[in-house]
């Protein structure tokens, strides 16, 4: 099924993307900044599974940054949905499939180092999966990955000192953290955040860890990017809500955009071509 979708991708959008970026809660508007877009309803490609949740329109664009060719996926499939590991990753093989070799994911997340704020954006150096999936569980296709990836670079270093000058470029100072990937859809009880930063985890979410471990499965650079949407449980006397988390994300998705543009022009070509 993969290969059917990434084969009526090619013929809907023309192009063969060499990044793509994933949009997380809200944090819609960068398609908007590609030169000579095609969308495609991920509804209208084979496999694809729709989101179920506000702030995931579900559409997929194909255009051009500068030079580089670019597919942004707007909105992503959880394991809350009821989905499997492996269809909360097909996108990101399908991207791979298709000639992808960097991946940006971002995310809405809580905020659990002190130093954060609402609407701040962090690179991701790290991550820890807690959603208790995987998706390279059963046999391995050998043809994509290997049957045990190293995972010790999950974030590429190279890619967060090129998103740090993009951040310098627009004035915008990067915060970086480790994100703790977790099932949800229930957000987390003081105590789990408590055990959470105890653990060495800075950020935490409902989503990315499993299309990360797929990306590097298969070959794929990443930069992450979380937007800090509200602190952690028992960090602000605040009740938390999805509402909020879309709010937040929605006001930050300007910051997210123009750190995007700043990063694909910094991308070296060769990299992009290979």
């Amino acid at each position: 099924m993969i290969q059917k979708a990434a084969a009526a991708l090619e013929r809907r959008i023309g192009v063969r993307p060499k990044v793509a970026v994933l949009l997380g809660s809200g944090l819609t508007g960068f398609s908007a900044h590609l030169q000579h877009p095609v969308a495609v309803p991920y509804s209208e490609i084979p496999g694809w599974p729709p989101p179920s949740v506000p702030g995931h329109p579900g559409m997929l664009s194909a255009g051009v940054v500068g030079e580089t060719p670019v597919a942004v996926l707007d909105g992503r499939a959880h394991l809350y949905d009821g989905y499997s590991a492996g269809e909360v990753v097909f996108g990101v093989r399908v991207m791979a499939t298709l000639g992808v070799k960097t991946l940006v994911v971002t995310n809405a997340a809580g905020g659990m180092n002190e130093e954060y704020s609402p609407g701040q954006l962090v690179l991701i150096a790290d991550q820890i999966n807690l959603t208790g999936a995987n998706p390279l569980t059963g046999p391995n296709d050998d043809r994509i990955g290997p049957r045990f990836p190293d995972m010790s670079e999950a974030y590429a270093a190279r890619l967060r000192g090129l998103a740090h000058q993009a951040g310098e470029a627009i004035n915008l100072e990067l915060a970086e953290g480790v994100y703790a990937g977790v099932p949800g859809p229930n957000y987390e009880t003081p105590a789990e955040v408590r055990w959470l930063m105890a653990a060495g985890a800075d950020l935490v979410g409902m989503s990315t860890v499993l299309e990360v471990i797929a990306a590097r499965h298969m070959g794929l650079d990443v930069l992450g990017v979380s937007c800090v949407t509200n602190l952690a449980a028992g960090l602000s006397p605040a009740s938390l809500s999805h509402e909020e988390v879309i709010e937040t994300a929605g006001r930050a998705s300007v910051n997210l955009s123009q750190l995007l543009d700043e990063f694909l022009v910094r991308l070296p070509h060769p990299v992009l071509r290979r």
